[in-house]
C-alpha cells in the first residue's frame, strides 16, 4: 500500500485540477445512486480520492465516513468539506483492508474507480459485504479493462515498476459481477455508457 500511496500523493493536485473525464456519465451515475439514499442513511465510500462526490451527497445521509489512502489526496478533501460547510463528512487515512468497522455497520458502501485498483478486489467485496447491513447496497463504478487492449498489460507494470503508474487489475465486466454474486450480492443495477467506458453497478446485500 505504501507505494501506491507514494504514488497518489504525488499526482495529488493534477488529479484535483483535471475536470470529470465524462461530466454526463458522472452525473447520470450520480442521480442514480441518489434514488438508494436517504437521510437515515450511514455511508462509507473508500478510494474516495478528494471527495467530490462524498461532497455532492452528504445532504442526503446522515453521515459519510470517506477513507483513501493518500495524505495529499485528503488533505485537498478536507479543505474543500471545511469551505463548503458541510458537518457530516469525515475523511480518514485508510485503505479499507485496514479499516476498523463492525459487521453491517453501514446502510451503502460506494468505491468508485478503485476496484481494478486493488491487488485483492474479491477480499475486498466481501469485506463490503460484512460490513453491510441486509438490504445495503454497493454502488461502484470501475474501469474492466480485460479483453481490451492487449498492449497494456506490458506497458502498466514497467509504468509501476519505474513508479509512473499505479498497480492496474485485469478483468471482464463478467468476472466483476459474478465476484459480486458469488460474495452473495445481488445485482441491481448495471449500466454502461459504451464500450470501453467504466461499468457502473449498485450491488445489494440480499
Amino acid at each position: 500500500m505504501a507505494q501506491q500511496s507514494r504514488f497518489w500523493n504525488r499526482h495529488a493536485k493534477g488529479y484535483a485540477k483535471r475536470p470529470v473525464a465524462d461530466e454526463a456519465s458522472y452525473q447520470n451515475k450520480l442521480a442514480v445512486t441518489r434514488g438508494y439514499l436517504n437521510l437515515d442513511m450511514e455511508v462509507l465510500e473508500f478510494g474516495c480520492g478528494t471527495g467530490t462526490t462524498a461532497l455532492t451527497l452528504a445532504p442526503l445521509v446522515r453521515h459519510i465516513r470517506a477513507i483513501d489512502i493518500s495524505a495529499k489526496m485528503l488533505e485537498i478533501a478536507r479543505a474543500k468539506v471545511e469551505s463548503a460547510g458541510i458537518g457530516n463528512v469525515t475523511f480518514e487515512q485508510s485503505g479499507i483492508d485496514d479499516l476498523n468497522a463492525p459487521d453491517a455497520a453501514y446502510d451503502a458502501v460506494m468505491g468508485h474507480s478503485i476496484l481494478h485498483l486493488l491487488d485483492d478486489k474479491e477480499a475486498v467485496i466481501a469485506e463490503v459485504y460484512r460490513m453491510l447491513k441486509p438490504g445495503g447496497v454497493f454502488v461502484s463504478s470501475t474501469a474492466c479493462l480485460g479483453g481490451t487492449m492487449p498492449v497494456l498489460r506490458v506497458i502498466l507494470p514497467i509504468g509501476r515498476f519505474f513508479g509512473l503508474l499505479p498497480l492496474v487489475k485485469f478483468f471482464t465486466a463478467a468476472e466483476l459481477e459474478r465476484n459480486l454474486t458469488d460474495a452473495g450480492f445481488q445485482i441491481d443495477h448495471r449500466w454502461q455508457p459504451e464500450k470501453d467506458k467504466a461499468v457502473f453497478i449498485v450491488a445489494k446485500k440480499v
